[in-house]
C-alpha cells in the first residue's frame, strides 16, 4: 500500500508546476493549464485523504464536485479567451489594456 506521504509529495509537486506556469507564462492559455494543474493537485489530496475515510467516502464525493467545477470554469475561460482573442487579435495578458470595447 503507498503511504499518504507519497500522494502529499506527488501533490505538492503538481501545484508548484502549476504555480509556476500562472506566475511565469504570458500566454493566457498556458495560465490556464496552470490553474488546472493546481486543482488537480487539490483533487489528488482530496482523493488520498478520502482513501482513510472508511465509511463515507467524503474525499472522492469532494473530488467529483471539484472536476465538474473546473469543467466548468475551463469552458467559461476558454469562451472569454476566444473572444478576447477575437477583439484584440492576442491572448497575451499584458497586451490586452482596455476590456470596454
Amino acid at each position: 500500500m503507498i503511504p499518504l506521504t507519497h500522494f502529499l509529495i506527488v501533490g505538492a509537486c503538481l501545484f508548484a508546476a502549476g504555480l509556476y506556469a500562472v506566475l511565469a507564462r504570458r500566454n493566457a492559455i498556458l495560465v490556464l493549464v496552470g490553474i488546472e494543474l493546481m486543482i488537480n493537485a487539490s483533487i489528488l489530496n482530496l482523493v488520498a485523504f478520502g482513501r482513510y475515510d472508511k465509511m463515507l467516502y467524503g474525499g472522492q464525493v469532494f473530488a467529483l464536485f471539484a472536476i465538474v467545477l473546473a469543467a466548468a470554469a475551463v469552458a467559461v475561460a476558454l469562451a472569454i479567451i476566444l473572444n478576447v482573442y477575437k477583439f484584440h487579435k492576442s491572448v497575451n495578458p499584458e497586451d490586452i489594456k482596455n476590456l470596454k470595447d
